[in-house]
C-alpha cells in the first residue's frame, strides 16, 4: 500500500495555479477512474483516484483547443499497456506497477535518480497517447509512422518544461529503454521489426537526439558521457528543427498561446526524494 503513495507522489506535482487551470477548460477533457475487479490492484486504484492523478494530467492539456471532448481513463487491463482509441486515452494500472518495479534502488551511473526513472516514463506515456489523440481529433496529416510522430510530440512537449526538469524527464524516459542499449550487440527476432513502434534502442537515441538538438547547452552531457554518438549528435539540430517546424505549422493553430509557460508551471517532485521500494507480491 505504501509504495502506491510514493508512486503517485512521483507523478506531476500540483502547479501553483492548478485549481484555476482546472476550471478553464474543464469541459474539454473528461476523466474516469475505472474500479478494478482484482483485489491486487484495488489499492492502486484507490490511491490513483485519491491523488487526483488524471486531474493533474488534464491540467497540462489546458492550452489544447480540442474540437470535442477527450477522455483520460485509468483501468485494469490484464496487461502492462496504454493506448488511444476513439476519443479515449487509456493507461493501465498494470503500467504504473511495471514502471515502479523497474525503478532503480539508487541513482544510476548515468545520473538517473529513482524519482526520475518513475516520473519520466509516466509523463512520456500520457503525452505520447495524447499525441495520438490530437492527430485524430485535429485531423493532422502524419507523414511516416504515427507511433514515431507521437514519440516526437511527447518529447517536444517535455522540452517545454524548464531546462532542468526537461533534462530529468528526458533521462527518465530514456531509462525505460536501458536494457536495449547496455549491450554492444543486440539480437532480436525478425518479427520485432514488424512492430508499429520503433525499436526500443531507436526510441532511446531519438529522445536524446531531439533534446540535444533543441539546445546543446543543458544536454551537452548526453554527448560528453557517450550516451548519444557524436555522428548522430551532429545532425540533431536539424532533426529538432524539423519537428519544431511541423509542430508550428500543423499543431500550433490548435493551441492557445503560452503553452511553454503553462507547462513550466507543472513542477516535478524533487529529484533527491527517494521513493520507497516497491513491495514484492
Amino acid at each position: 500500500m505504501r509504495y502506491v503513495v510514493f508512486l503517485l507522489l512521483a507523478t506531476l506535482a500540483l502547479a501553483p495555479r492548478f485549481a484555476a487551470a482546472e476550471e478553464m477548460h474543464a469541459d474539454s477533457v473528461d476523466i474516469e477512474y475505472v474500479a478494478p475487479t482484482s483485489a491486487k490492484l484495488k489499492p492502486v486504484y484507490d490511491m490513483v483516484k485519491n491523488a487526483r492523478v488524471l486531474q493533474r494530467i488534464r491540467s497540462m492539456l489546458i492550452p489544447l483547443k480540442l474540437p470535442r471532448r477527450l477522455l483520460l481513463k485509468t483501468e485494469a487491463c490484464g496487461k502492462d499497456d496504454a493506448w488511444y482509441e476513439a476519443g479515449v486515452v487509456t493507461v493501465c494500472y498494470e503500467f504504473f506497477d511495471e514502471i515502479w518495479k523497474n525503478v532503480p534502488e539508487k541513482t544510476t551511473p548515468r545520473g538517473v535518480t529513482p524519482m526520475d526513472a518513475l516520473v519520466g516514463p509516466i509523463v512520456d506515456t500520457f503525452l505520447h497517447e495524447v499525441g495520438h489523440a490530437v492527430f485524430d481529433l485535429w485531423k493532422v496529416p502524419v507523414l511516416g509512422r504515427e507511433e514515431d510522430a507521437a514519440d516526437f510530440f511527447s518529447a517536444y512537449l517535455m522540452l517545454k518544461f524548464n531546462k532542468q526538469e526537461a533534462h530529468r524527464l528526458i533521462m527518465g524516459t530514456a531509462y525505460q529503454y536501458r536494457e536495449h542499449v547496455l549491450k554492444p550487440k543486440v539480437t532480436v527476432p525478425v518479427v520485432e521489426f514488424a512492430d508499429q513502434h520503433a525499436m526500443p534502442a531507436q526510441r532511446y537515441y531519438n529522445v536524446l537526439c531531439i533534446a540535444y538538438g533543441s539546445n546543446e547547452a543543458p544536454f551537452r552531457d548526453f554527448v560528453e558521457k557517450g550516451y548519444l554518438p557524436k555522428d548522430r549528435a551532429s545532425d540533431c539540430r536539424d532533426e529538432y528543427e524539423q519537428i519544431a517546424y511541423a509542430f508550428d505549422k500543423l499543431l500550433s493553430p490548435h493551441i492557445e498561446p503560452g503553452l511553454a509557460e503553462e507547462l513550466q508551471l507543472h513542477q516535478l517532485p524533487p529529484a533527491n526524494r527517494k521513493p520507497m521500494r516497491r513491495q514484492a507480491r
